[in-house]
């Protein structure tokens, strides 16, 4: 049978977290591989696919980013090739590894690692080259009817603190990417929230269902920045920023600010015009929420 055959038997079965990607980013699995390849575009960024087995090619499509749809022709983009293989026909030993036009990226024996490196690398790579939305590395959450921005790379807690509001009653938007276009419009890119394990790089995804939350489904704007870092024991008392300071703070987490300046300066202008920029270290998560009620309004937890 070929991976062709497979991917398409299997792609009709209920595959759990796949089958909701699927949903999510309108993939459907019934294609056909073009010369062992699947091509794709992501916020109009194309890139193709390949697995050295069906299993491990289905399993790669749940880390696509958001947005992804299968295209039959599309402009020329980077190939990312998954490769499985074992060291010997007696051998556990396993070897995993990444491939981008045929140059090795990442090298591993674990198969969730790879395929979390490749989610990571891939989603990079759309969030730089969008010429559609500004990518920004932020953990986002609708509270009423704007939003609040958590600007931050990995390992900066912002993943703890979206998950905290979304217990407290906001929207979930995004734990990884504040997408957002020209009018300064945050959308909802409600992957997974990915939980890392004991401060680790490994990651647990998690649905924000399994914590009770709902995700938010049209564009907000933004009413609240919050710039912070945690420090156990710390009482949040946090500072105003001026719309200018705060501004050069979120285009630090800007990934398209190099490549797209003028763009990406315009677009944060207009991100930050209505919406007030706050800055302090963070300990109890309590503490922010109840900071944010009184500033914005309460809000109702969801229902389980």
């Amino acid at each position: 049978m070929s991976m062709s055959d497979q991917l398409d038997m299997n792609g009709s079965q209920n595959l759990g977290t796949f089958t909701f990607f699927q949903e999510q980013s309108g993939l459907a699995a019934s294609g056909r591989l073009n010369q062992g390849y699947l091509a794709f575009t992501s916020f109009g960024v194309p890139f193709e696919l390949s697995a050295s087995e069906a299993k491990l090619l289905q399993e790669a499509l749940t880390y696509l980013p958001l947005e992804s749809k299968r295209r039959v022709k599309v402009p020329v983009g980077p190939r990312y090739s998954l490769v499985r293989s074992s060291a010997g026909f007696q051998s556990d030993r396993t070897t995993h590894r990444l491939y981008r036009d045929g140059r090795l990226l990442f090298k591993c024996g674990d198969q969730r690692e790879l395929l979390e490196r490749f989610g990571s690398i891939v989603s990079l790579h759309v969030a730089e080259k969008s010429l559609k939305r500004t990518f920004v590395h932020a953990g986002v959450v609708g509270w009423g009817r704007s939003a609040i921005l958590i600007p931050g790379r990995s390992f900066s807690g912002k993943t703890s603190l979206v998950a905290a509001l979304v217990r407290a009653g906001a929207t979930y938007y995004s734990d990884e990417f504040a997408v957002v276009d020209r009018r300064g419009m945050v959308y909802p890119y409600a992957r997974p929230l990915q939980v890392r394990e004991n401060g680790s790089y490994r990651q647990t995804r998690c649905l924000v269902e399994e914590i009770g939350g709902v995700a938010g489904k049209g564009p907000l704007p933004v009413g609240l920045v919050i710039i912070s870092r945690y420090k156990p024991g710390a009482r949040w008392a946090p500072r105003q920023l001026s719309p200018g300071l705060g501004l050069l703070k979120i285009l630090d987490n800007t990934v398209s600010a190099r490549r797209s300046p003028a763009v990406a300066l315009s677009t944060l202008k207009q991100l930050v015009s209505d919406a007030a920029i706050v800055k302090g270290v963070r300990g109890e998560v309590t503490q922010v929420i109840d900071w944010i009620a009184a500033r914005c309004g309460p809000l109702h937890a969801h229902s389980e």
